[in-house]
């Protein structure tokens, strides 16, 4: 366990959750720097969901405790939520995707210093893009992880809109306490368990920090069919959770500032994948109304 002496709190039980599946080909790496955090081994939990590969025994072996997930059960909010419920005498649960790789040694540290505010329910980590990644994909990660770190309170709803409620579980961290006190994760979530989360805390009167000190190396080369998959799920969360867009606002003026940010972005670097970049929006756009029609 990572005891962190700090001003307000005589210390904080930090542990770590890690949803796996099949990791073992990433494992090399993201063990490394996961090691380098100072975190004691046995504070670590792994959800594995019945690997194929060697994954469990791998995070065994580095003394992680590994509990089995049935594939056919996993969900990404009761999944976390399980997670939670195991870690019941922790302080602050760290939690990480088996693909995002952690930039510095003290990234958790830095993360978890967020929470020395004793109104912060939640804090999430900057996001690199991964080496080798393309200019769409780097371009996403730019415009949603700046390098200014923020906190943000439900008054800043007002000017932020829906970005107020921007959170991601590939490196976030919540106060036990705080998650529980709003009813933990949604069990019956699949996806934006995070953004569901993030905006009761909000409502409950808690603080969302976000942390650009505390880094992680995670992007995605989605296809354009996987952008329009994706796009299908938000657009089924948004309708499932129609009060988060009742309570924060739509969604449409910032798709619209990123399509912006991405035309620009690529016009300085490479005018000849507009076009293509055209054609993702297009697809983000049906995959959403499909999602948000689909009953």
């Amino acid at each position: 366990m990572l005891v962190i002496p700090l001003s307000r709190w005589q210390m904080k039980k930090v542990k770590i959750c890690v949803p796996t599946m099949n990791a073992a080909d990433l494992w090399p790496e993201f063990r490394t720097r996961l090691r380098e955090q100072g975190i004691l081994p046995d504070s670590i939990l792994i959800l594995d969901s019945e690997s194929i590969d060697e994954t469990p025994e791998l995070a065994r072996k580095e003394g992680f405790r590994v509990v089995n997930i049935a594939r056919k059960d996993f969900r990404h909010g009761a999944t976390r939520q399980r997670g939670v419920e195991l870690l019941s005498d922790a302080d602050v649960i760290v939690f990480l995707t088996q693909d995002a790789m952690l930039a510095t040694s003290d990234a958790v540290l830095k993360l978890v210093a967020q929470f020395d505010d004793p109104k912060v329910g939640a804090a999430y980590g900057r996001q690199f893009p991964r080496k080798g990644a393309g200019l769409v994909e780097a371009h996403a990660r730019t415009f949603n992880y700046p390098p200014s770190s923020a906190v943000r309170t439900l008054e800043d709803a007002g000017t932020l809109g829906f970005k107020a409620i921007f959170f991601s579980n590939s490196f976030g961290a919540y106060r036990r306490s705080a998650l529980q006190s709003v009813g933990g994760f949604p069990l019956d979530v699949n996806f934006g368990e995070d953004t569901v989360s993030a905006a009761r805390l909000l409502l409950a009167g808690w603080k969302v920090a976000y942390a650009a000190d505390a880094g992680v190396y995670h992007s995605h080369a989605y296809s354009i069919l996987d952008e329009c998959k994706r796009y299908v799920e938000i657009g089924k969360l948004h309708r499932e959770q129609a009060w988060l867009l009742e309570r924060f606002g739509g969604v449409r003026g910032e798709g619209v500032r990123f399509i912006r940010s991405q035309l620009n972005f690529l016009w300085g670097k490479s005018p000849r994948e507009i076009p293509l970049a055209l054609v993702r929006a297009i697809a983000k756009l049906a995959g959403y109304r499909v999602g948000r029609l689909r009953k």
